[in-house]
């Protein structure tokens, strides 16, 4: 065989053999990383040992559908319970929740949803949260409802927030920052701790989505 012939397969087989090992790296890098409980909380998410059942509610969201427990079954869905006039922390926590999800692969969109749930229905209408939420990610879906339901809901969901007078009649909401997981089944699966981050809740979720069996 002529050497440069060689030569061009040598070459050709050494190339071929990189292309392969990148493709592995790729590949591999968009698979679940299993994380242990212990590396699941340095990241921010901490997990029941068992998921926990609430109730069932109903509320409404941005589109006018009616949304209540079974809005949350046959797919995982990270909570964010916040409102419009949110002056910091809810449009910095969407941002950060639509850099995770805009980054996640098609396959895994289809198995998560992002709901944020107002905390100030009295001025968060249908209306006012189609207008705001889908401004961070059109897949996102905002709810709001009677006041006393999303009591209930937030209470069964280890949330808390209350009203702070701001004078003038006006006024503003306290609230957690933490978000909530729920499973595929509607149950309170675990949560997210603040401070957030989109590395940290898309490999901390995608361990979890992983892991479960669900």
């Amino acid at each position: 065989m002529d050497e440069k012939v060689k030569i061009r397969i040598t070459v050709l087989a050494l190339l071929g053999l990189i292309l392969l090992v990148v493709l592995g790296f790729i590949w591999r890098m968009n698979q679940a990383v299993i994380l242990s409980n212990e590396e699941l909380r340095i990241n921010g998410a901490i997990l029941f040992d068992k998921p926990r059942i609430f109730s069932d509610f109903e509320l409404q969201d941005h589109r006018g559908q009616p949304f209540n427990k079974s809005s949350l079954q046959g797919i995982w869905t990270i909570v964010f319970f916040g409102f419009s006039h949110c002056p910091d922390v809810c449009p910095t926590t969407l941002a950060v929740l639509n850099d995770t999800y805009s980054k996640l692969k098609d396959s895994e969109k289809e198995r998560l949803q992002v709901v944020m749930i107002s905390v100030d229905p009295e001025r968060d209408t249908v209306e006012k949260l189609a207008d705001y939420v889908p401004y961070f990610n059109a897949e996102f879906t905002g709810v709001t409802g009677d006041d006393s339901v999303i009591g209930q809901l937030t209470s069964e969901l280890h949330f808390a927030y209350y009203q702070v007078p701001l004078g003038g009649g006006d006024y503003t909401v306290d609230h957690s920052t933490q978000l909530v997981l729920i499973n595929p089944k509607g149950d309170y699966h675990g949560f997210f701790k603040a401070p957030h981050s989109e590395v940290m809740l898309r490999s901390t979720w995608r361990s979890i989505a992983a892991s479960s069996g669900l």
